[in-house]
């Protein structure tokens, strides 16, 4: 679906830039869905890469996306809704960054708005001027990325906020804020079921989980293989991402998984020569 403002058409992609995201590996992911499906379930929301792709290839598909993450999910809610005053609060964020980027920053980083507006308004312009666009909390909640190092960040992507919240407006989209397993009630026989969970760490340096303020444990990923063979067995269909790890390897090497060993490469690190090379696992039952 291509939404027209103006002259200028655009087609939705993701409003933050998230650790893991899914944009690059797009065409591969595509090629991987089952060719028919009933409602589409994303537990592990994110930045929505394959969401947006999938909307916009299939209008009238049904999707029940979640997170757990709160502040997300009203972002969310936030642009399929008050578009327009968010725009306004982040032409405000970026009037006063350029006065000054580096105190400006910490203020806000420092703030906690109480106003749907404006804790929208806060994760996006964080997000957008933080270093390497990387969302992360501390324990206690609080945002605690430096400022990252760009002359002129995209505060404000007015015809994406447009294009997104024209395409979250559909009544066959529904948007929860949840833990994963939740979707076992609601996800029925034939319907597509996608995780794409905090990765399992591949080393030390590499152990990023931290999106809210819980971090995703082996605990988790036990929980979560667990629930991906009920859904099996319940006759969903199931595709699941995760870092090229054994532990993550050793719990889908029975049937009905197949693994797919795909390559991928980390926006995230530090060190841009890093973020090559790497591969990640595809797991699907179907």
């Amino acid at each position: 679906m291509k939404q027209q403002y103006g002259q200028i058409l655009t087609t939705p992609k993701p409003f933050v830039k998230w650790a893991g995201g899914k944009r690059q590996l797009i065409p591969i992911l595509n090629e991987n869905l089952p060719e028919t499906f009933g409602t589409y379930f994303e537990p592990f929301l994110g930045g929505g890469a394959l969401l947006f792709h999938m909307l916009t290839e299939r209008q009238d598909q049904k999707c029940n996306i979640s997170d757990l993450n709160s502040d997300l999910v009203l972002s969310y809610t936030t642009i399929r809704d008050r578009t327009e005053a968010l725009i306004i609060s982040l032409k405000n964020h970026e009037k006063n960054y350029q006065k000054d980027s580096k105190s400006y920053y910490y203020s806000i980083r420092e703030s906690n708005p109480r106003s749907q507006i404006e804790k929208t308004s806060r994760l996006i312009f964080l997000n957008r001027t933080c270093f390497n666009g990387l969302y992360r909390v501390n324990s206690k909640g609080k945002f605690n990325v430096p400022l990252g190092k760009y002359s002129n960040p995209n505060i404000v992507n007015e015809e994406n906020l447009r294009s997104v919240s024209h395409i979250l407006q559909s009544s066959k989209v529904a948007i929860q804020c949840r833990d994963f397993e939740s979707v076992l009630r609601d996800a029925k026989k034939g319907d597509l079921v996608y995780f794409d969970p905090p990765y399992q760490p591949i080393s030390d340096t590499a152990n990023f989980t931290s999106y809210t303020n819980k971090d995703f444990t082996y605990d988790d990923l036990s929980r979560l293989a667990e629930l991906c063979m009920n859904l099996d067995s319940n006759g969903c269909r199931v595709l699941l991402s995760n870092s090229n790890s054994k532990e993550v390897a050793d719990m889908f090497a029975i049937k009905p998984w197949k693994i797919n060993k795909i390559r991928a490469n980390r926006s995230i690190n530090s060190n841009s020569k890093k973020r090559t090379g790497h591969f990640e696992l595809l797991i699907r039952n179907y």
